[in-house]
């Protein structure tokens, strides 16, 4: 199965060459990598030019946006500006932050998990952070969650979800959407990658709000969106971003906030939920 990578990126001049060596490392090479370097002001540039010269398959591509890091949008504006320099001509569509180190067979086994079983239309490993010389699970979400930091999409199922949807959330939408099709995704215990930047190490405090805002934009509706943010919250060690959450799923339900999924697709994503709460509850 041929997989094709892209990855967005801004001033991550530190971790960059990290990532793209894990990559030209793996066992089974990807075919096409496209780093899109969205608007670096150190020299991050000039570090993935020297793989683009090395290796034949990895392609740069230049991007300029605000320099404002806007959770979701920014980086997934970035992804379709990769994306379309692409041709269809792979099985396996995959995003990547620009952060991460790959164990050598990570693309391999998941070339295997989609070969397993044609209806797995999403499949991924596991976050781990640094921690007093240790490197333990960046435990901020599920175990049957995929991070955004690593995506690896079926071809018909990327196309089928529609994409990546340009906005905070797009990472669990598509997991949902996904669940709508009726595709499984699978997470692998064994698969170890190394986060080297924690997840929202750059947020701004203009996106405090975005979070809740993704929550009404998944059609979660108050009750869900209640949970999910007193899980996340405490989950981040930061009880009070609890409020920051309601507060942005409040401003988004009275600016009557564009979804991101039809009223059908809400309904089952609610449906799905609630189910989820009630297992974990009895």
């Amino acid at each position: 199965m041929k997989y094709y990578i892209i990855i967005p990126t801004h001033n991550e001049e530190k971790f960059i060459a990290l990532t793209l060596q894990s990559i030209v490392e793996q066992t089974v090479l990807p075919s096409k990598v496209v780093v899109v370097n969205d608007g670096s002001t150190d020299k991050t540039e000039e570090i993935v030019n020297s793989f683009v010269e090395k290796y034949s398959f990895i392609a740069a591509v230049n991007k300029s946006s605000d320099a404002i890091h806007l959770p979701g949008s920014k980086v997934i504006q970035a992804f379709q500006k990769g994306l379309e320099t692409l041709d269809d001509n792979y099985d396996i569509m995959v995003k990547i932050d620009a952060d991460l180190i790959f164990p050598s067979n990570y693309f391999e086994t998941i070339i295997k998990h989609f070969q397993s079983d044609e209806r797995i239309g999403m499949v991924g490993g596991f976050c781990y952070i640094e921690k007093n010389g240790d490197w333990i699970l960046e435990n901020l979400t599920d175990k049957d969650h995929i991070r955004g930091a690593l995506k690896a999409y079926r071809k018909e199922t990327f196309l089928q979800i529609g994409g990546l949807k340009p906005a905070m959330g797009w990472d669990t939408v598509d997991e949902l959407l996904c669940k709508f099709y009726n595709w499984k995704v699978v997470t692998d215990e064994s698969l170890h990658v190394k986060h080297l930047k924690p997840t929202g190490a750059s947020y701004n405090k203009a996106a405090r709000y975005k979070q809740g805002e993704a929550f009404y934009s998944l059609g979660y509706g108050f009750f869900i969106t209640t949970i999910a943010s007193l899980k996340l919250a405490m989950r981040k060690g930061k009880p009070l971003l609890f409020m920051d959450y309601i507060k942005g799923f409040w401003k988004a339900k009275s600016a009557k906030k564009e979804l991101l999924v039809t009223r059908e697709q809400a309904k089952f994503i609610r449906n799905y939920r609630w189910k989820k709460i009630k297992e974990k509850l009895f």
